[in-house]
């Protein structure tokens, strides 16, 4: 029978929980790397007893760790995040010039097809690779190149945290960095361009043509229709039909269209899930209500999903990476929250319950299906 493994990476360390396909179940192995911050842990798709995380601490700094075994045993590799060349400066919060500085791996993500090639998107905002299983790791400089002189923090930081691996084309990466936009390379990452038309960001960018600049919270894609992007934006609910060459908003009837995550769904291409907070100065849900928002027409027109979850008093956020899918044919759903609650829906949001609800903070989820 199936499996389901969700990995959960949080402000004190990383756990994995493990069900069958029943999803009724569940075992809870943690924490792995106690009072380490994980923001983000993720399986190989290629051989899902791949596993990588990213370990991080203000005292100690960056770790990789990697495991063989499905999270059983870890062992630490390659920790050298060099910017190619001379970094030169980006924009600071001021406006003035500031120099490229590592601070930390904010997302991982393997390639499809080989266990031992891995994507690694950083702060200060950059794009990584390694071939070799995580122990050697070379910059892919030209994305600096797409005007990174103009590109500055967000309120977290300037972090690349999103990236979208085409299986169609091998050849087209596409990134989020916050708060620069969104790039696209069609050449495995030698050359970029932003790919922000239609995006408005007033209060930031008085420049409507702004190419850099936007504050992209998430991108998602569906690997059957890789041209079709759907972005949670800093403010606005966004997509594009064509690879990000042109936007165009779809928050409809949300109740606020600021928030963080965004996902599809992994059989229904056109349902669409966000999960959406009061504003930008008051990351919790509107009227205390923790409601994910569904739709089955790819935007505008969504409905609540509530059964389940705390309908008064609930004040926490869905950070960008904490939301995820399983494969099985009921898919399932699942997210956690700043208040360690880790919920799932094993019907596609109709229903959700807690699997877990004490945990740390939670910074990332991702879900491994398997055989």
């Amino acid at each position: 029978m199936s499996g389901v493994r969700v990995l959960v990476g949080t402000r004190k360390g990383a756990f994995i929980l493990s069900s069958d396909a029943h999803r009724q179940r569940w075992e809870v192995s943690g924490p792995h790397f106690g009072g380490w911050e994980i923001y983000h842990l993720k399986g190989s798709p290629a051989d899902p007893q791949r596993l990588y995380a990213s370990q991080s601490t203000g005292w100690f700094g960056q770790l990789i760790q990697r495991s063989d075994d499905g999270g059983q045993t870890w062992q630490p590799v390659g920790n050298k995040f060099e910017y190619d060349g001379v970094p030169g400066t980006h924009q600071w919060y001021d406006g003035t010039q500031h120099p490229w500085e590592f601070k930390r791996v904010w997302y991982l993500e393997p390639a499809p097809d080989d266990p031992d090639t891995v994507y690694a998107g950083v702060e200060d905002a950059a794009l990584f690779r390694s071939r070799d299983g995580g122990q050697t790791w070379q910059e892919l400089p030209g994305l600096r190149s797409a005007r990174g002189q103009l590109w500055s923090p967000g309120a977290g930081g300037m972090c690349l945290h999103t990236i979208l691996l085409d299986p169609r084309n091998p050849g087209r990466i596409i990134t989020a960095i916050s708060a620069a936009g969104a790039f696209r390379s069609d050449d495995g990452g030698e050359t970029w361009r932003p790919v922000n038309r239609g995006l408005k960001s007033d209060f930031e960018l008085p420049d409507p043509d702004a190419q850099v600049g936007h504050c992209v919270h998430n991108l998602a894609m569906h690997p059957s229709r890789p041209d079709v992007l759907f972005m949670q934006k800093h403010w606005d609910v966004m997509r594009s039909d064509d690879g990000g060459g042109q936007w165009y908003e779809v928050s409809g009837n949300l109740p606020s269209d600021f928030g963080f995550p965004i996902g599809v769904h992994p059989h229904e291409p056109e349902t669409v899930y966000v999960i959406p907070i009061k504003s930008d100065s008051e990351h919790y849900p509107p009227e205390g209500k923790l409601r994910v928002y569904r739709s089955r027409t790819g935007g505008n027109q969504w409905e609540p999903l509530t059964v389940g979850l705390p309908q008064e008093d609930c004040y926490v956020n869905v950070l960008r990476s904490a939301l995820a899918f399983d494969r099985l044919d009921s898919a399932g759903v699942y997210f956690g929250t700043t208040g360690g609650q880790v919920y799932a829906s094993a019907d596609g949001g109709d229903h959700w319950a807690p699997i877990v609800r004490d945990l740390p903070a939670v910074l990332s989820v991702e879900v491994q299906t398997l055989p």
